[in-house]
């Protein structure tokens, strides 16, 4: 194990990449029987609505359906709902009811139709928010700002595990080829999974989530996927939703979706690269506004590490060393296409004197509430 009680590859190397399905429970089940009932006709006043949370480990997602005698055409007119929050690490046994309230809907890709996706965020017993309820605090922020129009585009990276926890199609016992070919990568031996990929694109797009792209990354089984632009809380909402969906379509073929940052020591980890602009940021001349935003990071460095993954900044101690694309934890940096800084200031927009920074800080399993709050709260807010 790991300093931070993660196992990783090179503790046990020796482990054999067994077939997934096979190993799996799921793999009693027919994968083909499912479409006999898909298209049973429902009462057209029943529409079927997974509500989804972020449970007390403020990484990890859970989702229970109910049934709606009505098409909601926004959250308030869904019910608010609740949970069992001594089985998600948010409640007391004694007093476990937790609550759901619905901030955002999606059209849900696996039932079509007019059935929903609703992301909620998890309020106590007493309506106080659930100390993994990141949301609240970046709505409150953004009510502040929204006149500075906050884009946020996130490019969320991942890898895919195999039922024995190696990343998916390693040769048994060993390891791929240095990393090289793999980044945009196309062939059978350089990629691996694309169908899951092409699924969840595709997916992401008929629920709604403004999905702008994917690419595998630089490691075997590393893949990314970018959502945005969305303005402020709303980018958060789309990105854990889109998390969701990746996690659901695994489900189907039989393969682990991790957003652990780093689970191969000496390979790239994985980031959540979030992109951040305001209005006046994107207008001429608006490269003064980024550098004004980035002095104003340089100095509360630590502060955003420590909201920049789910273990104040543990995970990404193992993720941000200065080697394999990333800068330093414990050193603040920025530079002009420079993916070895913590901020880079892309290429065209240094040209263009206008647009956006990367924040490449965040780690994969970041709750991007809290990571956009954080930049609005220094960016804009001052605090």
């Amino acid at each position: 194990m790991s300093d931070s009680g993660h196992a990783k590859i090179e503790d046990n190397p020796k482990i054999l990449s067994g077939p997934v399905l096979t190993n799996s429970p799921n793999a009693v089940l027919s994968k083909t029987l499912l479409g006999r009932y898909n298209d049973l006709a429902l009462p057209v006043d029943r529409i079927l609505a997974t509500y989804v949370w972020i449970d007390g480990t403020g990484e990890h997602l859970r989702c229970k359906d109910r049934t709606l005698t009505f098409i909601p055409k926004q959250p308030k007119d869904l019910p608010v709902w609740n949970f069992d929050g001594s089985s998600t690490g948010q409640a007391d046994g004694h007093n476990s009811d937790t609550f759901l309230v619905p901030r955002a809907i999606y059209k849900d890709p696996f039932r079509r139709g007019n059935h929903v996706i609703v992301m909620c965020d998890t309020f106590k017993y007493n309506m106080e928010p659930t100390e993994s309820n990141n949301r609240l605090k970046c709505q409150e922020a953004f009510d502040k700002c929204k006149d500075e129009e906050p884009w946020f585009g996130i490019e969320q990276e991942y890898i895919l595990l195999d039922s024995d926890l190696r990343p998916f199609g390693w040769p048994p016992g060993g390891f791929p080829p240095p990393q090289g070919p793999y980044y945009c990568g196309v062939g059978a031996n350089k990629v691996f999974a694309r169908d899951l990929v092409e699924a969840h694109y595709r997916c992401c797009l008929y629920a709604g989530i403004p999905i702008a792209g994917t690419n595998a990354e630089v490691m075997p089984s590393q893949w990314e996927f970018q959502v945005g632009p969305a303005v402020g809380v709303t980018a958060g909402d789309d990105l854990w939703i889109a998390r969701y969906i990746l996690h659901r379509l695994a489900e189907e073929y039989g393969v682990i979706v991790t957003f652990d940052p780093k689970p191969v020591q000496d390979w790239n980890g994985s980031g959540a690269h979030t992109n951040f602009s305001t209005k006046k940021m994107r207008e001429e001349n608006g490269i003064i506004e980024i550098e004004k935003a980035i002095d104003k990071l340089s100095k509360v460095h630590m502060k955003h590490i420590k909201v920049y993954d789910p273990r104040g900044g543990k995970d990404n101690e193992r993720r941000l060393t200065g080697l394999h694309e990333t800068a330093s934890i414990n050193d603040f940096s920025a530079g002009v296409a420079s993916r070895a800084s913590s901020i880079r200031i892309p290429r065209l927009v240094a040209e263009e004197k206008k647009g956006y920074f990367e924040d490449r800080r965040p780690a994969s399993n970041c709750d991007p509430y809290a990571v956009i709050d954080a930049l609005m709260r220094t960016c804009i807010l001052n605090e």
